[in-house]
């Protein structure tokens, strides 16, 4: 039953993409229409048969007409073809960084019977999807700094040695507290839809149609940028709005043709974990709020002072493992913390949670890409002095600051003669002193 719903979404996600690629086809008709007017004008005249001066003015008419429309439609299929559809913001994770994740990875794919993603990145956020860049202008996965080798480690024979990994998969984007937190059969459900998604994903139909969308995409934001759009004002505007009608007449299609992809894969995947999903989606959603409560609460006063914690993924670990101890409708939670955790499965998980800790700095709070005099790493032993009591002693010091200006006299009873700084006594025997006069109100009308 799960192969046939799995054909059922694939057919529809097909002629999804059909319907996306017809809107391109017709694009091209409307492009090609004037030019072939002329061309039968033309062809009238030179047999004899379209001739006089109205025939004569309608070619003068359509030709200009024609060229100008053939142009236009050079440059912007030239926009929409060069256009760099954007890319997440991730760390790339090569397979001398991470054997066992990839071994995993090949062998999910091959119990699906779906081509292997590509490559293998993190993001820090609690999400996983399946990403393309095969993008020309995104250049050679080298430049990514050891995508290369992350593609090389996919592209050996798989276990049934039927699947080829080539770089035009989509690469595997993970989310990295998913890989600190869950175990590793709980992550191998959680990515056994989105592996599967790569299934659908290589059917050229989709694979074009899905090119085609990105492609639109980025014309768009090129023409709405200053200095990326090749030409004057009413030429960017031209290409924007042409590129904004053809995505609202494939919008609807497009959306389908995702969920088509998204139920095939879902339906392809269920052979695989089942039972273990289930669970593993309760630790997603677990997951979820604690990164969100780690974010807010612990790194962002950190990131305000210049410092980034590099731990951030181990954080949500020790949060929720003590979060977890403590809540007593947590059955079974010793046995699940006695499996192996999914982060063994990198070779240096320091390394990588320090690089996804600054990702999420750099993504979250707009911090710089790299480590500098005023944007320094904080590791958690360190965080009380460093960002906890700083932070304090700054809040006190804008207290005090207040305070002066409101003539309060500081309090020498109980502290040493040296004690000029702020002192919450000086706080608390200003909160305990009774008003001097009584307030006064406004008469009653």
């Amino acid at each position: 039953m799960s192969g046939m719903g799995a054909e059922v979404g694939a057919q529809a996600a097909r002629a999804r993409a059909m319907a996306v690629l017809r809107v391109r086809s017709r694009a091209l008709a409307v492009a090609v229409l004037p030019a072939a007017f002329a061309v039968v004008l033309l062809a009238g005249a030179s047999t004899g048969h379209l001739v006089g001066p109205g025939w004569h003015a309608a070619r003068w008419a359509v030709i200009p007409v024609a060229v100008l429309v053939l142009l236009a439609a050079a440059i912007i299929a030239l926009v929409v073809a060069r256009a760099r559809p954007a890319v997440s913001p991730t760390v790339p994770i090569g397979e001398e960084q991470a054997p066992d994740l990839y071994r995993m990875v090949r062998d999910l794919a091959d119990r699906l019977d779906v081509p292997a993603p590509s490559a293998i990145a993190l993001t820090p956020d609690c999400d996983s999807w399946l990403e393309d860049r095969t993008h020309p202008s995104h250049g050679p996965p080298a430049a990514e700094g050891g995508m290369e080798d992350g593609l090389n480690g996919l592209h050996g024979g798989s276990r049934s040695g039927t699947h080829r990994r080539t770089p035009d998969a989509p690469v595997l984007v993970i989310g990295s507290p998913f890989l600190w937190w869950m175990r590793v059969g709980e992550l191998r459900a959680v990515l056994a839809p989105v592996v599967a998604g790569t299934g659908p994903s290589a059917h050229p139909d989709i694979a074009q149609a899905r090119r085609f969308v990105r492609g639109l995409d980025a014309a768009v934001a090129v023409a709405s940028t200053r200095g990326r759009c090749p030409g004057s004002r009413a030429v960017c505007a031209g290409i924007g709005w042409v590129a904004r009608v053809m995505l609202r007449s494939c919008r609807d299609h497009a959306a389908e043709m995702e969920r088509g992809v998204a139920a095939a894969a879902a339906e392809r995947a269920q052979a695989v974990d089942y039972g273990l999903r289930i669970v593993a989606q309760e630790q997603v959603g677990l997951a979820y709020a604690g990164w969100d409560r780690l974010l807010t609460r612990v790194a962002l006063p950190a990131w305000r002072m210049g410092r980034w914690p590099s731990r951030l993924d181990a954080g949500v670990v020790a949060a929720l493992t003590e979060l977890s101890r403590r809540d007593r409708l947590a059955e079974g939670f010793a046995s699940r913390l006695g499996e192996r955790p999914a982060c063994d499965l990198l070779e240096e998980p320091g390394a990588i949670d320090e690089a996804a800790s600054l990702l999420a700095a750099r993504l979250f709070h707009g911090g710089p890409a790299e480590p500098g005099p005023d944007w320094s790493p904080v590791g958690w032993q360190e965080y009380p002095e460093e960002v906890v009591d700083r932070k304090w002693r700054t809040d006190a010091a804008r207290l005090h600051r207040v305070l002066d200006t409101l003539g309060v006299r500081r309090t020498t009873e109980g502290t040493p003669p040296e004690s000029d700084g702020p002192t919450l006594a000086r706080v608390l025997d200003h909160l305990s002193t009774p008003p001097t006069t009584a307030p006064t109100w406004p008469p009653a009308e």
